[in-house]
Order: C-alpha cells, then sequence, then structure tokens
C-alpha cells in the first residue's frame, strides 16, 4: 500500500521518527482513530464473559467494582446493568466522556491515571480487562499498578487480570494487514523487540497522512505472580479464554491469559 504524502501530520512527542514516546496511550487512546480502528470489538463476548466470570466467583449483587482502564465502559456498563455497583476509571478523557452516557447511581466513570492510588479498602473486586496493562517503558509503574489496586481492595477482594496470552501473540503474528473502517485504510505492521510487540498504524484521512505507535509488553504469568507477590495479592484460579477453560500456554485454545487474584 503507497501513500502519496501532501501533508505528514505526526505527533513528534508521541512517537518521534524512530521511537515511539514512551507515554503513546495517552494520545493514542485518546484519539477517535483508536475507536474507529477497533469497532469490531465484541460486546456480546464481553457480556458473556462478565456473567460468567460473576456467577463462577459467586459475587453479591451489591459488590462494589472498579474497572481499572475501562474505555468506553463496555465491561464496566454490563456490570451494573447485573446489578453491581460500578466505578470504571480510564486515562483517556474521550473515553470516559462517552461512557459517561450511560453513568447512573450504580455506575460512576472518572479520568484516572492506574499508577496512582484510588480509594482505601473500598472495592469487593477489581478488574483490568482486555489487555489492558503492559503499556509502560518502566516495568517498576506495573508493580505501582497491583500495589495500588491492593490498596484499593477489602480483605478478600479480588482483582482480575485479562491479558494476551504472549505464546499464541508471538506464534500469531502478522507482520502486515490492511483493515478498512468506515472508509478509513489503516496500514498495520507488527514486530517483536526487546520483548514487546511494537504496532505501527498508518492511515490518510482528507488529504492528510497519520502515523502512530503501539507497545506492548509480552507479560507472562511470571511477571504478573511477581507483581501481585510484591503487593501482596494471591493467586486463585488462571483460565485460557473467556469460557473460563484451563490455561494452557501453548494451545491455540488458550489465546487469552486469565487471573484471579485474592487480596
Amino acid at each position: 500500500m503507497q501513500f502519496t504524502i501532501k501533508r505528514i501530520v505526526i505527533v513528534y512527542y508521541l512517537c518521534g521518527m524512530a521511537n515511539a514516546h514512551p507515554e503513546w496511550f495517552k494520545d493514542w487512546f485518546n484519539s477517535h482513530y483508536y475507536h474507529i480502528l477497533y469497532q469490531h470489538r465484541n460486546d456480546t463476548e464481553a457480556s458473556d464473559f462478565t456473567e460468567r466470570l460473576s456467577a463462577f466467583l459467586h459475587l453479591n449483587k451489591e459488590d462494589r467494582i472498579w474497572d481499572l482502564a475501562c474505555g468506553k465502559g463496555r465491561h464496566a456498563i454490563k456490570m451494573a446493568q447485573i446489578g453491581f455497583r460500578v466505578i470504571g476509571t480510564d486515562l483517556a478523557e474521550n473515553s470516559i466522556q462517552e461512557a459517561n452516557r450511560y453513568a447512573n447511581d450504580h455506575l460512576e466513570f472518572f479520568v484516572h491515571d492506574m499508577r496512582r492510588p484510588f480509594r482505601s479498602n473500598y472495592f469487593n473486586v477489581v478488574t483490568n480487562l482486555f489487555t489492558s496493562i503492559g503499556y509502560f517503558q518502566n516495568d517498576a509503574d506495573n508493580y505501582k499498578v497491583f500495589s495500588n489496586v491492593y490498596n484499593a481492595l477489602k480483605p478478600g477482594g479480588y482483582f482480575i487480570i485479562d491479558f494476551f496470552n504472549a505464546a499464541c501473540v508471538k506464534a500469531s503474528l502478522i507482520p502486515e494487514a490492511d483493515i478498512t473502517r468506515d472508509e478509513i485504510t489503516f496500514l498495520i505492521k507488527k514486530r517483536i523487540e526487546n520483548k514487546r510487540v511494537i504496532k505501527t498504524i498508518s492511515f490518510q484521512e482528507n488529504g492528510k497522512t497519520y502515523y502512530f505507535e503501539e507497545r506492548v509488553t509480552l507479560l507472562t504469568e511470571t511477571d504478573f505472580m511477581a507483581y501481585a507477590n510484591a503487593a501482596g495479592l494471591k493467586l486463585l484460579h488462571r483460565f485460557g479464554n473467556y469460557r473460563l477453560e484451563p490455561f494452557s500456554e501453548n494451545t491455540n485454545s488458550s489465546d487469552r491469559l486469565i487471573l484471579v487474584f485474592q487480596k
């Protein structure tokens, strides 16, 4: 796919000409192009997973849940519909603005950086779903997240991480692809470098060319256990998909790594 560049619109502080800004996610996740590209995400799958998980853990309808890095709130909205009292937080202001359309007495949304503390001894459950961690350049930030979650949970509360299976991602990586959404063709290139999946995203609209990068660390169960142990969380369950089937690292049936920790 060739681009004729009339005007290059590149946010230099975001990705520069060679290396992505270490906090690329602050602008890309807040861009409406991000939501155009990923609009195909399966809301039915998210709904079924939420119901299945809450039943498995025997959650009470009035439990307080913190959906950490909630995006536009698709999981948080479903949790509130089930009957839980839910707070969703995300760093992307535009996503929170959209999510707030669904706010009610059982559902609130706030702009918040997961590396900063958020309430204390308050929640029965904290969720971090659909690979919503692993973006930080400094691994110490991941330890901060787990510490903040521990402090936010009530004793006996659950922390649920839903991340991709790093082994499956490495085995199935497609180096280059074109994806068309809303008449915009996104050129996607992926590579693995220094234990990170680096995805470059370039496209044209109205005669302008745009370029973004995503960088996600290939975190494994070993990494998450290190964060959890340091925070004082213990592992209760691990699953390999949204059907809550057992996790097996090197099988296609385990495309997810879903870990349930407890305080």
